[in-house]
């Protein structure tokens, strides 16, 4: 770690949250499971507020359910929801409350390993719209990657049903209705993928980062690689993940889940897949990331200034932990993205 980013530990061990305390000794400063400090913030992570309410708000079967404010859809999606905010705080399969909630979502798995499409009651008969959406599988099973789940075998039935939905080009589609792709808004168009869906690839592609083979694969580095071709530096986006991860942001919608292009997940994504400095979109992205920090060594989330302390860690390990060379290799070239490009007029 630089000498800059260890500049900016002490802000972040200042934090009144012992989850983020935690955090940072873990996983920036690499501190043992006996040291005293991380035992005596491993006995406060539960009272902490961001997790507290969160646990209170478990039903007797495992499940969250959805408020309509903060998270907006069914009780799968809200229990998928919280158990994503709990693996990212560092609560793995050992918990209780991760145990139920998981037992919960796998009860919901279908057979072929994929999780009903949001307000689909059963698998009979034809459903009007679409008949597959990537995203209906991707968003539970990131949920129980994030707590260790990821090599269960349920989780792996559902990373063959994720990739065996992968296109030719090796992006990720919108789904099918009525047979055929469905349309790709402007905004979701990945920039060399005639059917691929941007929502749709970052979700499938989450989910193969936090497993711990499949996050080297050549299905996960060949959608980093599409990712890593929109050429677009979207400063009010950076760190909107996280904050949504711990709560601070509302969940919204189901196609535009990821409709944001958060470069701070992004980054997360390159250092767990692999991607390098080599690679000159990571290294223009990292020194774009990099002159947004502030003058006290901390990215300022601006649509919500409390999630600036988590960004920042975030942003943090990442750049901590992007190689400076290694065996990643790109070939998507880089494209000026707009999302719905103005076409001349005939007259």
């Amino acid at each position: 770690m630089s000498v800059h980013s260890r500049s900016r530990l002490p802000l972040l061990l200042a934090d009144p949250s012992p989850c983020l305390r935690l955090l940072v000794l873990r996983e920036l400063l690499d501190r043992p499971s006996d040291d005293v400090e991380v035992e005596e913030l491993e006995r406060l992570k539960a009272p902490d507020p961001v997790v507290a309410d969160l646990l209170a708000g478990q039903q007797a079967n495992g499940s969250w359910h959805a408020d309509g404010r903060m998270w907006q859809g069914s009780d799968a999606r809200a229990t998928a929801l919280a158990l994503m905010r709990l693996g990212y705080l560092g609560f793995g399969t050992q918990h209780p409350a991760v145990a139920r909630g998981a037992a919960y979502l796998f009860g919901l798995q279908r057979e072929d390993g994929s999780w009903p499409l949001p307000g689909e009651k059963d698998d009979e008969g034809e459903r009007e719209g679409y008949s597959m959406v990537p995203l209906q599988t991707a968003l539970p099973l990131r949920a129980l990657a994030a707590c260790g789940y990821a090599t269960d075998p349920r989780a792996e039935r559902a990373y063959a049903w994720l990739l065996d939905r992968r296109l030719n080009d090796g992006a990720w589609p919108s789904g099918i209705a009525s047979g055929v792709y469905g349309y790709v808004a402007g905004y979701r168009r990945l920039a060399h993928s005639r059917w691929g869906c941007r929502s749709n690839t970052t979700g499938a592609l989450i989910c193969l980062a936090l497993h711990p083979e499949r996050r080297h694969g050549q299905a996960a580095r060949r959608a980093l690689d599409l990712l890593l071709g929109r050429e677009t530096r979207e400063e009010q986006s950076v760190g909107f993940e996280v904050a949504r991860t711990i709560g601070l942001e509302p969940v919204r919608g189901f196609f535009t889940f990821y409709a944001r292009f958060d470069l701070a997940l992004l980054l997360d994504l390159c250092w767990r897949v692999g991607a390098t400095l080599e690679d000159r979109r990571v290294a223009d992205l990292v020194a774009f990331v990099s002159g947004l920090c502030g003058p006290y060594g901390l990215w300022v989330y601006q649509p919500r200034p409390q999630a600036s302390r988590w960004v920042t860690f975030d942003l943090t390990r990442s750049l901590s932990r992007l190689d400076i060379e290694g065996d990643w290799f790109g070939t998507e070239p880089r494209t000026p993205f707009q999302p719905y490009p103005s076409r001349p007029r005939r007259y």
